[in-house]
């Protein structure tokens, strides 16, 4: 328990030297405003790219493909001991998409951090208006279920997203590549895949993702007629997507599914390893730079308490000669020091509050954003006050222990 005459003490330092003081809780201020907005701003911008990357990127796949040695699939399963020439080898892939889809499905959706499944058929396409051709990937989906994974219905432009349900002539466009094939919502437009099978379909909307590769070059169908494309079964699929409640636990969800199929499983950031290097990267930085502030403030604060004990090193020496013991002495500058760190953090979160609100609002038209984004976690704001009040703590505790070793003797003798 702090003494009250040590609290008196403290406080006339206290207000004797206001401008010191008012300095010493501006650093703080100012340390615990920027971390705040640092660690604020750096948070939205990794909120608003998973945002856009999880728009059309599932948090676990399942799909077939080839394997990555395609010189030689017979190898395993020949005799090396006699002598086998093949001409002409080509690579045939026997097993195509996955044929049993809708019983993959079933069993993943019984996992209870699975919010939602959905299949598609996935094949590469041209489409074709006329004498214009563009190249490009045709994308059959279950339109509710797409829509839960991705909210996709919400990236549209023009048309209505549910009519792809029913109609099963109906295609939805990227607004790069309508306007690559120079066709709007109503007209026709050929598809040619690489079979040789063509077909018309009608516009009947439009999306904008914000993504290149999305909006240039992709276009969505009814699953169903794009199985009709492939002439295949109602079961088949090229990929089933997943989403789980946490992202970062989609690597836990692949370990749980390995045992239920045969086909290949990839988790979102064993294929976008960059997406979450990038993420991490930006955290450091906000949080080096945003230390860094603070620990210049704890040194600021540090000169000034230094400063003081300079000042008042009579002052503390008559204290002692009076009967003040050295730990009431630390008592006395660190209640100075806790008093500035105190105001000064409640002032921090107060402004950098403040400038999170003002940042969020400056325009910023970048595809889909309006305006800078900006995160407001309580859990940012604790942490700048705990570092802050650490911070100020050891800078005053340093000089305080200096002035409780004071001998007044020899002060006083001179």
């Amino acid at each position: 328990m702090i003494k009250s005459t040590n609290l008196k003490v403290a406080f006339a330092h206290l207000t004797s030297r206001v401008k010191q003081g008012l300095v010493a809780m501006l650093s703080v201020t100012f340390g615990i405003s920027m971390y705040i907005f640092m660690n604020g701003f750096m948070t939205g911008v990794n909120d608003i790219q998973n945002e856009l990357a999880f728009s059309t990127l599932a948090h676990v796949r399942i799909f077939n493909d080839l394997p990555e040695d395609k010189s030689n699939l017979l190898a395993s399963s020949v005799d090396q001991n006699h002598l086998v020439h093949i001409r002409s080898p080509r690579v045939i892939q026997y097993t195509e998409g996955i044929r049993n889809a809708d019983k993959i499905v079933k069993q993943v959706t019984q996992f209870p951090d699975v919010i939602g499944v959905t299949s598609q058929v996935n094949l590469n396409v041209f489409f074709r208006n006329g004498a214009t051709k563009a190249n490009g990937v045709l994308s059959g989906i279950e339109a509710v279920k797409e829509n839960q994974l991705f909210g996709t219905a919400q990236t549209l432009v023009e048309g209505n997203w549910s009519e792809l349900d029913r109609r099963g002539d109906g295609i939805i466009l990227g607004v790069g590549l309508a306007k690559r094939l120079n066709v709007n919502v109503n007209d026709n437009i050929a598809i040619n895949t690489a079979d040789g099978i063509s077909r018309n379909f009608k516009v009947i909307g439009m999306m904008e993702t914000t993504i290149g590769n999305v909006d240039n070059a992709k276009a969505y169908v009814r699953i169903n007629t794009a199985r009709q494309l492939l002439s295949k079964n109602r079961s088949y699929a090229t990929d089933i997507q997943i989403n789980v409640q946490d992202f970062n636990a989609a690597d836990e969800l692949v370990d749980k599914i390995e045992p239920l199929t045969d086909y290949q499983i990839e988790s979102w950031n064993a294929s976008n390893g960059q997406l979450e290097a990038g993420s991490d990267l930006r955290y450091i930085i906000a949080i080096s730079v945003s230390l860094t502030i603070l620990l210049v403030a704890g040194f600021g604060i540090y000169n000034i308490m230094n400063m003081t004990v300079n000042e008042k090193i009579k002052e503390i020496a008559i204290l002692k000669a009076m009967g003040f013991q050295g730990g009431d002495i630390v008592e006395i500058f660190l209640v100075q020091s806790i008093v500035i760190g105190l105001l000064g953090g409640i002032a921090g979160i107060i402004f950098g509050a403040i400038v999170s609100v003002v940042v969020n609002h400056i325009p910023f038209q970048v595809g889909s954003l309006e305006t800078l984004p900006m995160a407001y976690r309580s859990v940012d704001y604790l942490s700048a006050f705990g570092f802050g009040m650490l911070t100020t703590f050891i800078a005053g505790y340093l000089p305080a222990k200096k002035a409780s070793q004071v001998d007044p003797v020899f002060i006083i003798r001179g």
